[in-house]
Order: C-alpha cells, then structure tokens, then sequence
C-alpha cells in the first residue's frame, strides 16, 4: 500500500483534464482484509458515481460493522499530492498515509462526486440500525460506542484555510492527528470499522473551457463575472454599505483559525443589526454565532466616517478603525488603526491584499495589547459606506500606489545602468593619440627625469 499515494499523484494528472472540478477524493480504510477484495479495478480520469460508492460501502453495511466517516469542507487531489510529497512525519498528511500502509485493507477513489458524498450519511442511515454518533472537531469526550450494534460516526473536522498554504498545512495537520486518534481508539476497542476521509465539495472552483483569464487590476465597478454578488447592508429600503472580498480569514494566538468567507459572502448569515449609517459616520457589524474553536460569537467592525477636506476641497471616506469582539466581550476587543484606506466620498475602496501583515499594500495597525494575539487577512477587498447609486459600487480608488516596489527597482536599475553607460562613452571621449613619436632613424627621445 506505499504506492497508495504515488498512484493518487498519478491519478491526478489524468483527472485534471476533466471540464470541471466537481469531484472530492475518497480514501478507505478497514479493520477487515478482505471487505474490498472484489473491488473494479480504477481508471484514471473516472469519476465515480453514487451507486459505484455505495456498492462498495454495502459490503460493508453486510458486515454489521461500524463506519466512520471524517468530514472536512474542502479536499482535492492536489490537497493529497502536494502534501504527501513532504517526507516523515514533516507531511501534514502523514497519519493519514501510515494509516493507508498499515490497515489490513484500504482502498483510494480518487474521483467521487461531490453531490454523492452530501447525501452519503443519509445513504448510510437509511441501511441499518445504527448508533448515531455526531462529534465537531473532537470538542467532546470520544467515543460512546454501543458494542451491541454497528455504530455510525460523523466526525466533522476542521475547514481548511485556503487563504494562506500555512495555516491550510497546520489545519490538515491537526485533522489528521485527530484522523490517528479516533482510528487508534477504535482500534483499541476491538470492534471491526471501516473509515472514510472525505470531504463536502472540491477545493478547486469549477471552471468552464468559455471563461477567459483575465489580468490586471480587475474591480467590482467594471463588468466582470464574480463568483457572488457583494454583501450589502440596507438602511430602511436603501442600501448603505457594500462589502466584497474574496478571501475573509482571522486567526487568534495564530492557531485558531476563522475562515469567515463562506459564511459572509455565500451562506450571507452574518447579523448585520448592530450596523449604523449616516452621512458622516457607518459602522459595518458583522456578528458570526458559534463561529468554532471555542468562541460562541465573534463581530468584526468596520468604522468609517466621510469628512471635508480643505487642502483638496472635497470630502473623503477613511476606513479609521477595525475591531474584533469575541464573545460579546467589548472590554477584550481587539483594535487596529488602518494606515491609508481613504478614498474620495463618491468612491469606493479596493485593496488586493490588506491585513495585519506588513507585506499587504494596506496594513492595520495594532492598536491595543489584544490586537497583538489577531491576524487579518482579505484578499480583492473592496468597501463603501457612503453615496451608493443602485446597489452597485462606484468607480473604485485603488490603494496600490503608482510607484510600486517593482516600478522603483526597475528605476533605479536603469538609472544605475545608464551612469555606466555615460561614464563609459566619457572615458571613451577622453583617449587622444600621441603627440610624438619615436623616429627610429633619428636620435632617441629623451624624457628628462627631476628630482
């Protein structure tokens, strides 16, 4: 079973070529070495469907065994390929492979829609009498197992942060220390299982072959295809705050982390009534219940006011303050100062990347001891709290500057380049011949030589 993971690099590089991304790997595993013996053999570039999966999950329903299914958000092939390339136990992945090694029987589908792996539980239930057991990120106690009937287990893990390649590793790898443990105590109980680590839909967004790649500066003002609408906040029947980003992640102490894209942008459930809107000061709440690791709320504000310049005689929107409240908590409040997101008051703002890191185009600043222990991160962000026309962003002040890093390097070294050039054709300029030459049939020069 070593190659089980070779074969899936392999297997990948067939299943890319398929139009869209609408399929999430499955890989088995079971105490019982002949429950798959007279699995079909796969073929790269397949795509299993339900009734492929659920054959081979019956002979294990026929067995009265238990089944436990490990669930995470997102999971591609790339996810297993990338990560099972780092080698000992550095990989984010490597519980998860020595299990595949070692277990009696395993077997990898590297292809199953994803529609298919929503239903699997209900599938599941429907086909014997089991003992439910549901368990969110291994919060509570593990395991209460009924030794008298086959039990059915949900583990749901983490989701993966797919804004940053290191928080996604550090997740993936707190999912699989959870993956050996549930495995080694039910190992330990002696009963025979049959594990499944899945996920609820791909990590890659389905493409079709009639998008065109676009490059450059892109914003929610033009007409571009996006994949949703922004979140906007209304006052009454107008709206009065637009936000949109493509990425949205907060992390606390730098191990908790909240991906709150999803919940913002697609599921829209985040509370918005604490929200405020005038003509001179908005505030954008954003309140999440039971967001995860612990925390049983957690709001994120944004506080911006419009004011009357008089250096440029027009009025100005400035992002002044962002602020964190876990738990409802106002005393522990994590506040950041913003350092340049301005825009004029008939704009909007767009940043590609701002967050707490100095290396983002727009930085928030700490202001305050508990902002040292959060990190922000949005990607393509874009806001407007003032003077919105048909729910739709105006034209957009972008905070990149126009001397970037890369403009100032190239400067410089066409500068430094083109002083070399002149000192060159200068020193050039300067060689004469001589003015007299050594005549071999005359009296040889004499050069007197002083003291």
């Amino acid at each position: 079973m070593k190659l089980v993971f070779v074969y899936l690099s392999l297997a990948c590089v067939c299943i890319s070529g398929v139009t869209s991304v609408s399929h999430v790997p499955v890989l088995l595993w079971s105490s019982e070495s002949s429950v798959w013996a007279s699995a079909p053999a796969l073929n790269g570039g397949h795509v299993a469907s339900s009734d492929e999966l659920h054959s081979l999950l019956q002979e294990v329903v026929s067995r009265k065994g238990s089944i436990v299914i490990f669930l995470q958000d997102t999971l591609s092939m790339d996810d297993i390929t990338y990560y099972s390339t780092v080698s000992g136990s550095e990989n984010p992945l490597y519980n998860v492979q020595d299990i595949m090694d070692s277990s009696p029987a395993s077997l990898v589908l590297p292809a199953v829609d994803w529609k298919t792996i929503r239903n699997l539980h209900g599938y599941l239930k429907s086909q014997a009498d089991w003992n439910l057991i549901s368990v969110d990120m291994l919060n509570e106690p593990l395991l209460h197992l009924d030794y008298t009937k086959p039990n059915l287990i949900t583990i749901n893990l983490q989701s993966i942060p797919r804004s940053s390649q290191i928080y996604a590793a550090y997740t993936f790898s707190e999912n699989d220390k959870h993956i050996k443990k549930v495995t080694q105590i039910l190992q330990d109980s002696g009963v025979n299982f049959t594990a499944i680590y899945t996920a609820l839909k791909p990590s890659k967004v389905a493409k079709s072959f009639d998008m065109v790649q676009k490059q450059g500066r892109q914003l929610l003002a033009t007409d571009l295809t996006v994949p949703y609408p922004p979140f906007n906040v209304t006052n009454g029947s107008d709206t009065c705050i637009l936000i949109y980003a493509t990425q949205f992640v907060v992390t606390a102490n730098d191990t908790q982390v909240f991906d709150l894209t999803n919940v913002t942008f697609i599921a829209r459930s985040a509370n918005t009534s604490r929200s405020e809107c005038s003509d001179f000061n908005t505030t954008l709440s954003l309140v999440y219940s039971n967001p995860g690791n612990g925390l049983t709320s957690l709001e994120v504000r944004f506080v911006m006011s419009n004011m009357f310049y008089t250096g440029s005689a027009r009025n100005w929107f400035n992002i002044d303050s962002i602020l964190i409240i876990p738990n409802e908590d106002i005393l522990r409040n994590a506040s950041f100062q913003t350092t340049y997101s301005s825009a004029p008051a008939e704009y909007s703002f767009h940043c590609q990347q701002v967050g707490t890191s100095s290396l983002y185009a727009e930085t928030f600043v700490p202001a305050n001891s508990e902002a040292n222990n959060w990190r922000i991160y949005i990607a393509e962000f874009q806001i407007q709290g003032f003077n919105i026309n048909k729910n739709l962003f105006s034209y957009a002040s972008d905070c990149s500057s126009f001397f970037t890093p890369a403009i100032w390097m190239g400067l410089v070294s066409g500068i430094i380049l083109l002083w070399i050039l002149a000192y060159g054709i200068f020193m050039i300029m300067q060689l004469t011949t001589n003015d007299k030459f050594d005549d071999p049939k005359g009296p040889a020069l004499s050069v007197p030589q002083g003291d």
